[in-house]
């Protein structure tokens, strides 16, 4: 057993013997379904606090030579599975930490000038391989897939390759070219030189980045990609499904609404709704809902993407602050962080680090959840943001004089809003108003579940405001007219039955309607108190 060759188990089973350990074992019979495959390598990208690592020392404990897990994994789902034992602690695993092994080597060169990172990495892995077979590495061997392929050649050993943070290089060291291409040439030996066949039974590497998309990392194009925008047969382990988050919440008391507001948002088709895992154990170990996993990542980071001087940026920031999902085009981006051509570029960078959500069935990108959306809402805060923060500010008033029937105070303060927070080539359009119209009301989601074009009655409510279980305000339909009356606003939820799906807040309810003159930029404003 040794650090990198056959690491031990102890890791993952620190986290199987926690109090609020939720089981992904069979995540394992996916990778065991690619060992003897003509490509046996995987690729999983996540963001930050979703799983990564945990996912691989799972991995790590259950195939490598170096541990004994058989009573580590008894009674988790994987041990139910017919071929648990096939696999079980019968490879050569060499598991690699880039982030930890750079950071090391940085620390090796403060000390000796000459030392250079990818030749470091190698160094250490071999000088394991050089004591488990002492025979087939010489002293002087320094290229990592050279001693495997001879290993190879002369025991027959195969060997399952592990790295979390393969993208650390790329993120940390982004403008170090030369660096970047030593590193690939690496992972080429190591997955796609011509010996690579011979001494490799399984890859599976981690990371926030996809794998590049041109230029030299195209080395490592033979891979199975599953990353946030495309999570294929490992939807359910990117993070908790909203089953075992119920679970959680039943075991430990929590309310699983108030958990649903903060942590809910991410959705992918093959797994439905999911969650942040750290945030979700951090609010339950700590009883207390608040942000967690934006606190992995500080707003600067986040500031600098959206502060990017790209046609059509910031409105899509407004958009989604307001609720809004936008559709984008997530093909374009070459899955690195220094080649962005376009808005659409920089959102996708965002789908991948865990700020936005994507819908790949609508190809639409959202906000997630209100963790997130506080971190967006720090980081707009300064920088030309000023509109769309005083906005915010104000939502409160906005949300108190709806509720006081200032029919007045509201149109004056939405039109304020719309002005300062719409471009001129999208003032005059309806989604514009719409997603304006929910950026105003940005404070009600405390106390509200706000649903767009809800299904009611003989129609779709543009804008439906729920109390949250606690709250005791009533409930609201809110309906947007475009050069016509505000009056006809609320005509149109009486004529169309809107106030059917909510029957349970009778003697409860308000009707907004708010229309809008292109002709004089002005709004009108219209309350009623609605008894069924």
């Amino acid at each position: 057993m040794g650090i990198y060759l056959n690491p031990g188990n102890e890791q993952f089973k620190a986290s199987a013997n926690s109090e609020l350990y939720v089981d992904k074992t069979e995540l394992i019979t996916y990778t065991n379904s690619r060992i003897g495959k003509e490509r046996p390598l995987i690729c999983s990208s996540r963001p930050r606090r979703f799983g990564k690592t945990m996912a691989i020392t799972m991995l790590a404990a259950y195939y490598s030579k170096g541990c004994h897990s058989e009573q580590l994994f008894a009674g988790l789902r994987i041990s139910q599975n017919e071929f648990f034992k096939t696999h079980l602690n019968q490879y050569h695993v060499i598991f690699l930490d880039i982030q930890w092994m750079y950071g090391n080597a940085l620390e090796e060169m403060k000390r000796n000038p000459s030392v250079q990172v990818i030749s470091y990495i190698q160094e250490e892995v071999i000088a394991e391989l050089r004591k488990a077979f002492p025979g087939c590495v010489k002293d002087s061997d320094v290229s990592l897939p050279s001693v495997l392929a001879n290993i190879n050649a002369q025991e027959k050993e195969q060997f399952i390759i592990m790295i979390d943070e393969w993208d650390c290089l790329f993120r940390e060291d982004k403008n170090n070219e030369k660096l970047q291409k030593e590193y690939i040439n690496l992972l080429w030996g190591l997955f796609k030189g011509a010996p690579s066949g011979a001494f490799l039974k399984l890859a599976y590497i981690t990371g926030i980045l996809p794998i590049k998309k041109y230029g030299t990392q195209s080395a490592l194009n033979n891979f199975r990609e599953h990353t946030m925008v495309s999570p294929r047969q490992m939807a359910e382990y990117v993070g908790f499904t909203e089953t075992e988050v119920k679970e959680l919440c039943k075991i430990c008391r929590m309310p699983f609404g108030e958990m649903q507001r903060w942590y809910d948002g991410y959705y992918f088709e093959a797994a439905g709704h999911v969650y942040s895992p750290n945030s979700v154990i951090e609010a339950v170990d700590s009883r207390k809902f608040g942000n967690y996993w934006s606190g992995t990542e500080t707003y600067e980071g986040l500031k600098m993407y959206i502060a990017m001087d790209f046609d059509g940026l910031r409105q899509l920031v407004v958009d989604m602050l307001g609720g809004q999902r936008c559709s984008i085009d997530v093909e374009s981006f070459q899955n690195d962080i220094t080649s962005f051509h376009s808005a659409d570029d920089v959102v996708t960078l965002l789908i991948h680090m865990g700020y936005l959500a994507y819908d790949s069935k609508e190809e639409k990108v959202f906000i997630p959840n209100e963790e997130v959306r506080g971190v967006f809402l720090r980081a707009v805060k300064n920088d030309g943001w000023e509109e769309v923060t005083k906005a915010i500010k104000t939502s409160e008033a906005l949300l108190q004089a709806t509720l006081s029937m200032d029919e007045k105070a509201v149109a004056q303060m939405v039109q304020e809003v719309h002005m300062q927070n719409t471009s001129s080539l999208a003032y005059n359009n309806e989604i514009s108003l719409s997603s304006v119209i929910a950026l105003a009301y940005y404070t009600a989601c405390k106390d509200y579940t706000i649903i767009r074009e809800l299904p009611a009655g003989n129609g779709f409510a543009d804008m439906v405001f729920l109390p949250r279980r606690a709250s005791s305000k009533p409930a609201l339909v809110l309906e947007l007219k475009w050069d016509k009356t505000a009056e006809g606003a609320i005509r149109q939820i009486k004529e169309k039955n809107y106030v059917s799906a909510l029957k349970e807040y009778k003697g409860n309810l308000l009707l907004v309607g708010i229309n809008y003159e292109k002709r004089n930029k002005k709004h009108q404003c219209k309350i009623e108190k609605f008894e069924m």
